[in-house]
């Protein structure tokens, strides 16, 4: 297996592609501290299901885009585990609308959400890291980390900040042996909570539809067994060389 012995932190593990990166490390032996806000029941029952496949579990309720809730969720997970060698940043808001209709507190609460929170999960995680030389951190990116599209101002400054930060982590880390580097999910197969965030699935056509996947080189959107591929490839050995990069799951669509 190829965690064994690793130990992950995964945010925003109570559904789609949280659960299934959770699922997904749990099957190749990691034991996990698993997180989500609101959704205790759900990451309950996530937890439930990775315990069956053998791996120790503990469950933090935390909103990550507070400093001092990163800070407490830190320690109580590696009081509960012993250490965090992994961690997933996987938590992010997407609304869409143009700029002139952004207020400051939406882009205060975009910025605490989607890049906040992995500055605060980061800076948590790395003091261990660094004393044992070993670590990999994981920031879930997405389209906004790649291209600009209408009306995304402050996921998109978000994402493309998040990218950033991952880069100089990369640098600052590297001589601890401490690698970051991000997972950028394309158009996923996932329950969308939110549909007020993709409104491009309402005004032109719908997702998952023909048109939708003309769009798509390959002709299909991701599974979130695609991204948590992904996730487990930067968290295992076999991405020992490879830090500051990022991984496009994109199904082609920005083929240069």
């Amino acid at each position: 297996m190829r965690l064994s012995g690793k130990t992950a932190l995964i945010t925003g593990a109570s559904r789609n592609i949280g659960m299934e990166i959770a699922l997904t490390f749990a099957r190749e032996g990691a034991d996990l501290v698993l997180n989500t806000r609101v959704s205790q029941d759900e990451l309950e029952s996530v937890a439930a299901s990775c315990r069956e496949l053998g791996v120790k579990t503990h469950t933090v309720m935390a909103d990550v885009s507070d400093s001092q809730q990163v800070t407490s969720m830190v320690a109580e997970g590696i009081n509960a585990l012993g250490k965090i060698d992994i961690l997933v940043s996987n938590v992010a808001i997407r609304p869409h609308k143009p700029i002139t209709d952004v207020s400051d507190d939406e882009w205060l609460n975009v910025m605490g959400v989607n890049l906040n929170s992995a500055f605060y999960l980061c800076k948590a995680v790395v003091p261990g890291m660094m004393e044992r030389r070993t670590g990999s951190i994981i920031a879930m990116g997405g389209q906004s980390a790649i291209t600009g599209r209408p009306e995304t101002v402050s996921v998109t400054a978000a994402k493309t900040g998040l990218l950033g930060l991952i880069r100089a982590l990369a640098a600052e880390m590297a001589p601890y042996n401490v690698r970051a580097n991000m997972v950028n999910p394309g158009s996923t197969d996932t329950e969308r909570r939110s549909p007020e965030w993709y409104p491009e699935f309402q005004q032109q056509f719908s997702r998952g539809s023909n048109e939708h996947l003309k769009g798509l080189p390959m002709g299909r959107q991701a599974t979130v067994q695609d991204i948590a591929n992904a996730c487990l490839f930067f968290a295992s050995d076999e991405s020992a060389y490879i830090t500051g990069d990022r991984l496009n799951v994109v199904g082609g669509r920005y083929i240069v």
